[in-house]
């Protein structure tokens, strides 16, 4: 019996020194006084660089309000998309606010809270092939070469989707439209939001837009498995804005709202 007590003694011993070791983000946060925000700048709106190189967009204005709401400083980590997951993995920031699609697969490696926005995948056509190509699936040929952004879910769709075409991979999406305005490829295939902008700033009579997403994407914020706290503040936190009219203004001024071009023409 005194083994048993003893055995159980020992156990809940190490149990509250696992906890203590694997304090969550919150409390790192706090004690740092800064949250860490890994991004890649460029997928407008959510996420670009204005002419004084500072990094601008929804996700920013979200990651803005959400620091306030901790009481600390925000810090943005500019980091290349193949490489976001990893780096939340290794600790270079304390959540990913970029954009990015909550898949099943990423799902297995990172947490993700509640969806702040849904989107879907649209296609950018050369001009040339409109009366043609009137849908995602019109493109599904091996006589056109369609590309999207590389480790995207448009790079997923397209190999699913549209697995008949001859596909390529660019490394920005920025890329992507420029081979399509200079009639390199025949179609890209990326998240309707950037495709609207794109299209809107560029389309002229090079391209068109088949706005209609074929896909349905939410989009999350990640990060670390194992830290239930972080989750429910952040899935706290987003019930908060939708409901006090602060989702609402950053939306409208990201969505509805073209004034911020001005920043990064």
């Amino acid at each position: 019996m005194k083994k048993l007590v003893m055995m159980c003694v020992v156990l809940a011993a190490f149990m509250l020194s696992a906890v203590a070791v694997t304090a969550g983000s919150l409390e790192d946060i706090q004690k740092r006084g800064k949250l860490r925000v890994g991004m890649e700048p460029g997928y407008m709106p959510f996420e670009l660089t204005n002419k004084k190189g500072e990094i601008i967009g929804f996700d920013v204005d979200m990651a803005k309000r959400m620091a306030k709401a901790m009481g600390v400083e925000l810090e943005l980590v500019s980091t290349a998309w193949d490489g976001i997951i990893p780096a939340l993995l290794t600790d270079k920031f304390d959540i990913i606010m970029s954009g990015m699609t909550l898949t099943q697969e990423r799902n297995m490696s990172i947490n993700f809270a509640k969806p702040y926005i849904i989107i879907g995948q649209s296609a950018l056509v050369a001009k040339k092939h409109e009366g043609t190509v009137k849908s995602y699936q019109d493109l599904n040929d091996p006589k056109y070469t369609v590309a999207s952004k590389l480790g995207t879910t448009g790079e997923q769709a397209t190999k699913r989707m549209i697995g008949k075409a001859n596909y390529i991979s660019y490394e920005t999406e920025q890329e992507g439209v420029m081979e399509l305005i200079n009639g390199k490829i025949d179609a890209f295939i990326y998240d309707m939001p950037f495709n609207a902008i794109a299209y809107s700033e560029k389309g002229g009579d090079k391209i068109y837009h088949i706005m209609k997403p074929f896909t349905y994407e939410p989009l999350a914020w990640a990060v670390k498995k194992g830290d239930p706290d972080f989750l429910n503040w952040l899935n706290n936190f987003m019930f908060q804005i939708e409901n006090d009219g602060t989702y609402e203004k950053i939306y409208e001024k990201w969505f509805k709202d073209d004034s911020w071009r001005k920043e990064i023409q």
